[in-house]
């Protein structure tokens, strides 16, 4: 789950909320959640600042000084008052697409000046929980076909659509009809996964959850608490595991972030249960372990992370490579984690950064300039929000 301690949003219906409460009370984190209440409504504790006293949003800090090696500035604050951010790519040219998870729309972001500008609404997401329009990906050859790709909540599923993206057109109307072209994933009213990410190899990856039905993820015939590799156009890609099947790897919990070093080896966060978050080098046909093992333990048949983090730390959701090093959003943890790597091994104890001082940080992904780009998520439901918030910053690492 992704966990703060906060009021969550009171859109969700009775019966949503009375299954979030069940499913919640079993034991999806028991490290502060708040819990739904019939009706929509929930009661937690507030969320706190670093000092135990209740935080009413995401303070504004002085900017550091330039970074030395192994450090993080924030550079700029690019564009402030988003809703619900969820999903970020980027387009060529550098502008920014983010997706809005609770309204359905998708925007672009200027990269100069961090001028917002409506694409449109993605038809048929369902927003609920931690549900709703989530990853976004930019087709390799967008260039040639203009494609945008969203992973989304329906009322039935989790699929993923694309649409051709139009400039030329009105604002709000920039958007094609979505044409799906994969669908069936499960939903829950938790652990929906959605992040999507175009590889190196051109092929589309989706992380999945397994939405709160554990045993999903054990089953190689669900595409539930799974990584996803397909074509473009959204069938099993060449050289899966198993040639009939999108399914690259399994024993997942809920996968939010996925990047690829400089050697293409993929990488992918996930949030753990209550014990251990964690950053896995993902290889085709491998099982991860879930609801069997969770962080490194050790167990024949399955693979244990390279890094692990205590959930109140980390919660992790996006995940980039820059500078020879994976950079990780965490939720729950508000900070920027920092894992050096050499080879398929992290290096040293991964450090933290921006711990506490803009909230929960939801997507990060890499700029061509080596920098990064990082989203907040404070207005998901799961912290009070400021009156910036949410925000993208720009980062310059080393």
């Amino acid at each position: 789950m992704e966990r703060n301690p906060t009021v969550r949003r009171p859109r969700v219906t009775p019966v949503l909320a009375a299954a979030a409460a069940v499913l919640l009370v079993a034991g999806c984190s028991s490290g502060g959640d708040s819990i739904t209440r019939p009706g929509g409504r929930n009661t937690s504790t507030p969320a706190t600042s670093g000092s135990g006293s209740p935080s009413s949003g995401s303070p504004s800090p002085t900017e550091p000084a330039a970074p030395a090696k192994g450090s993080v500035k924030v550079v700029r604050t690019l564009t402030t008052k988003l809703d619900s951010p969820w999903g970020l790519a980027p387009l060529p040219g550098g502008d920014l697409l983010v997706s809005s998870r609770d309204t359905g729309k998708i925007f672009k972001i200027s990269a100069d000046t961090g001028q917002k500008t409506e694409l449109g609404s993605v038809p048929g997401v369902s927003a609920g929980g931690e549900g709703g329009l989530l990853g976004l990906a930019v087709s390799p050859d967008f260039g040639a076909n203009h494609m945008v790709y969203a992973y989304f909540t329906t009322d039935s599923d989790n699929r993923i659509a694309r649409m051709m993206y139009n400039d030329k057109r009105p604002e709000g109307n920039q958007l094609g009809a979505p044409n799906t072209i994969f669908k069936g994933i499960p939903k829950g009213e938790l652990h929906n996964g959605g992040r999507i990410a175009f590889g190196p190899d051109k092929m589309l990856y989706a992380g999945t959850g397994e939405s709160g039905d554990r045993g999903l993820a054990q089953d190689k015939d669900s595409l539930g608490g799974k990584i996803l590799r397909m074509t473009p156009d959204g069938e099993p890609a060449p050289r899966n595991p198993d040639a009939e099947s999108a399914v690259y790897s399994w024993g997942h919990r809920n996968v939010q972030g996925l990047a690829w070093d400089a050697d293409k080896r993929l990488w992918a966060s996930e949030f753990g249960q209550d014990t251990w978050d964690e950053l896995n080098l993902i290889e085709p046909g491998k099982n991860y372990g879930w609801p069997k093992a969770e962080g490194k333990a050790g167990e024949k048949g399955f693979v244990d992370p390279v890094e692990q983090w205590k959930p109140k730390d980390a919660s992790p959701s996006g995940i980039a490579y820059a500078e020879g090093s994976i950079w990780m959003a965490g939720l729950r943890g508000e900070r920027l984690w920092r894992i050096p790597l050499k080879g398929d091994k992290s290096v040293g104890k991964p450090q933290a950064f921006l711990n506490g001082k803009y909230g929960r940080l939801r997507s990060v992904v890499a700029a061509d300039d080596g920098g990064l780009w990082l989203t907040t998520s404070n207005t998901d439901g799961r912290r009070r929000p400021g009156g910036q918030d949410d925000r993208i910053l720009r980062l310059e690492v080393r």
